[in-house]
């Protein structure tokens, strides 16, 4: 089932091909419909005015709508040729660590198949619901969420998937639903990045996590982290795990006080995984007002970096594919416009990016005469 829009419009249009309405003939106004179909005035707008686009009718300003011909045929074939498919994006927010990428992924893949609008749902699950309601009262012909809360689905969302009406989520999934995803594989992710510590010869290694540590991407992160300790035979003290982090302008203050706090408690930490860019930079200003310095006596692993040039100072990161995302995307949805609503889950890698922000723990000044001593 499409948008409601389309749903009057189809309606209208049979109306018209079964002779209900002859050529000539006035068809119902914009309110007539609205209160016929229980819609808005903005969807039987929308309905209308998209059978003037395919020549059904024409609207004359202070008499009404007319019905034009009847020829579906030669009608559709104008479509064919000159109309492309609106998709509908939403997005938490724009941030340089993370989401520009995705953004400009699916706008280089949307080139020449498509158009885009946007909204921002600024993290906050109500806002996000209200953006779902307006673009499909507007008729996008499918959306792509970036969800506020992965733990908290809209009744939108549900409405979609029983309506098998075309929709991608980027960076999330929901547990229990099937609803079509694109993410980063978080869990072969954390892993690698925790390899990486170990191979530095970093064992006492602390976990800095987002207070909604619920979401599957912190989920799946943590459960990479866990499997590493487990291979690498060490193991997990959760008493290194720092999972109140907030991460939000008002409250950084706290937050660095916080991880002050949790660094002094555990002064044998070598490293620290940061499971968000956010955190990372936290937690660099926590060891610095210590009196410390990042990597000299602690070494600190993020998950994603903002771009920087070769001869500025970055973090050692774990990089997700933001371009690729996007581009995945956009593409499945494109594919449901002509198979309809799936259910598939796509995963791509994250690459690992050396920075300035680890260091290795193990000597290797030793000679090999030195070993055999």
């Amino acid at each position: 089932m499409g948008a409601l829009y389309e749903q009057v419009y189809e309606s209208l249009k049979q109306d018209i091909l079964s002779l209900k309405y002859n050529i000539g003939e006035k068809i119902p106004s914009e309110q007539e419909i609205a209160d016929a179909f229980s819609v808005s005035r903005i969807t039987s707008k929308r309905a209308l005015e998209k059978l003037v686009q395919e020549g059904f009718v024409k609207r004359q300003r202070g008499k009404g709508t007319f019905v034009l011909k009847t020829n579906e045929s030669a009608v559709r074939s104008e479509k064919e040729n000159n109309s492309k498919p609106v998709f509908g994006l939403i997005v938490p927010n724009f941030d340089t660590s993370f989401g520009i990428g995705i953004i400009e992924g699916i706008e280089e893949a949307a080139h020449g198949e498509c158009l885009i609008m946007l909204k921002r749902s600024l993290g906050i699950p109500e806002r996000e619901e209200d953006a779902i309601k307006e673009l499909l009262e507007y008729g996008v012909d499918g959306l792509i969420v970036f969800p506020a809360k992965s733990q908290y689905y809209s009744s939108e969302i549900l409405k979609m998937i029983v309506n098998k009406f075309p929709f991608v989520l980027i960076d999330r999934s929901f547990h229990g639903i099937a609803a079509p995803s694109v993410t980063t594989d978080n869990f072969h992710a954390a892993k690698k990045g925790i390899n990486y510590l170990f191979d530095l010869g970093h064992e006492q290694i602390g976990i800095l996590i987002p207070e909604d540590y619920e979401i599957t991407t912190i989920k799946e992160r943590l459960n990479g982290i866990v499997s590493a300790f487990a291979e690498n035979k060490v193991s997990v003290n959760r008493a290194y795990w720092c999972d109140t982090i907030k991460r939000i302008s008002a409250t950084e203050k706290r937050d660095i006080a916080l991880m002050k706090q949790y660094l002094e408690e555990n002064p044998d930490l070598t490293a620290l995984m940061a499971l968000e860019y956010k955190i990372a930079v936290l937690a660099k200003i926590a060891v610095e007002q210590l009196g410390k310095k990042v990597p000299e006596n602690i070494s600190i692993l993020s998950f994603d970096s903002p771009t920087v040039t070769s001869s500025q100072w970055r973090f050692t990161h774990l990089k997700q594919n933001e371009s690729e995302i996007g581009r995945r995307a956009l593409q499945m949805l494109l594919y449901m416009q002509e198979h309809g609503l799936g259910s598939d889950k796509e995963q791509v890698k994250a690459t690992f990016q050396e920075g300035n922000s680890t260091r290795s723990l193990i000597d290797t000044s030793i000679s090999d005469v030195d070993l055999e001593k």
